[in-house]
């Protein structure tokens, strides 16, 4: 609108998902606002989309109750790096990502500064600690829910919460035909492609992918014609996982890949997953997955005291239903993976029923446009 100051919105996002989901808002903000200055912390997506980082995130993504006491010098530098920028700079509105434990402490030194506070992808309230929602509600000025199934605990605290739509649904396309895509990774007529999933976080590829590769063993046993793919994530090395794929007897088995990874999941015929946004990925390309996860020994016991959920993948979330398999901590072993992942194979009991209740997974995540839903709602409370 003409005659309005430019706006000044700094960002806050500690972990890869939230730098990706940071990206998405500042191109939409650039079309909202080209003239708009976005400055704050996060990493190369970040970066590329217009945002002035005053720190990256590569140094402070870390996860598990021992790794943040490890850091915790660290990280209490950055709070304060971070609370002068604020102090120098007065944005209009401090947009935070994630990141809990970190960007609420600097969404409450953000208040004290008379600044506006936009949370997106609140606090997991709804699984655990409800009491943070009303801290939070009292904390933000408005907050924007990635899944609809998250409002609920926030609404009765009082917060001013919305579900918009989840912009992975503009992401997760392909960008190859499927005969395109079987000429690409060389998938042939015999081939049973499955995908191994192993996560991107260093701690997370230890803990889960020798399980994988122990499943993957048994399941060509029983299916020889399965040929296993394993997308490197970004910031991940395949000369890291190799000389497992090699211990396990897998070389030639397992195709490393780098690109077009939803394309590839249109085309297997199931995956063995790590928890995560991957897992929705996946549910957006109709690709059932046997989902798994494990934490180290102290964040595990804490869980178990706090957490309480029946599901933990986001399919089943949405859905109110395990109808994916989820193993958890010593279930995540090759014997049960095996047994979990053979009714999915496409003449498996399963295949057909899972990716029809996939779709409706799926449909739970709105309309496209959500990141230009949520940039003129963080305009619109930046000016308010």
């Amino acid at each position: 609108m003409s005659g309005q100051k430019p706006l000044k919105i700094m960002f806050s996002a500690g972990e890869p998902s939230g730098d990706l989901h940071g990206a998405r808002l500042a191109k939409a903000l650039r079309e909202i606002s080209p003239a708009a200055e976005l400055l704050g912390f996060g990493g190369d997506k970040m970066q590329e989309a217009g945002v002035k980082l005053v720190e990256h995130l590569k140094e402070y993504s870390v996860m598990g109750i021992w790794a943040v006491l490890k850091n915790l010098g660290k990280i209490l530098r950055l709070l304060s790096l971070l609370t002068e920028t604020m102090e120098r700079e007065k944005p209009d509105i401090l947009v935070i990502i994630d990141y809990p434990d970190f960007n609420w402490r600097l969404a409450k030194r953000a208040r004290a500064l008379g600044i506006k506070v936009f949370s997106y992808s609140p606090p997991s309230a709804w699984a655990w600690r409800k009491g943070r929602a009303k801290k939070c509600g009292a904390l933000a000025d408005e907050l924007c829910a990635l899944y609809p199934f998250e409002t609920s605990v926030y609404e009765k605290a009082g917060a001013n919460i919305k579900f918009l739509g989840n912009p992975l649904v503009d992401t997760v396309v392909p960008d190859l035909t499927p005969e395109d895509g079987r000429k690409f990774f060389g998938i042939t007529a015999e081939m049973r492609p499955v995908l191994l999933l192993p996560g991107s976080r260093g701690h997370e590829i230890e803990l889960l992918l020798p399980a994988m590769l122990g499943a993957a063993v048994k399941l060509l046993a029983a299916k020889p014609a399965t040929h296993f793919f394993l997308p490197v994530a970004p910031g991940r090395s395949e000369g890291e996982m190799v000389p497992q794929v090699e211990r396990f007897g897998l070389a030639g088995k397992v195709t490393f890949t780098h690109e077009h990874t939803y394309d590839l999941m249109g085309l297997a015929e199931f995956a063995i997953a790590t928890s995560g946004t991957v897992v929705m990925e996946a549910a957006l390309r109709n690709l059932p997955c046997v989902v798994l996860y494990r934490f180290g020994a102290l964040t595990a016991f804490i869980g178990r005291l706090a957490v309480r959920i029946d599901n933990f993948s986001l399919p089943n979330i949405l859905l109110g239903e395990k109808l994916q398999p989820e193993l958890l901590q010593d279930d995540v072993n090759p014997e049960k993976i095996f047994s979990e992942a053979l009714p999915l194979y496409r003449d498996g009991q399963r295949h057909d029923y899972v990716k029809g209740r996939l779709r409706e997974a799926a449909a739970m995540l709105g309309a496209p446009g959500a990141a230009n839903r949520i940039a003129a709602e963080i305009a619109a409370c930046a000016r308010a």
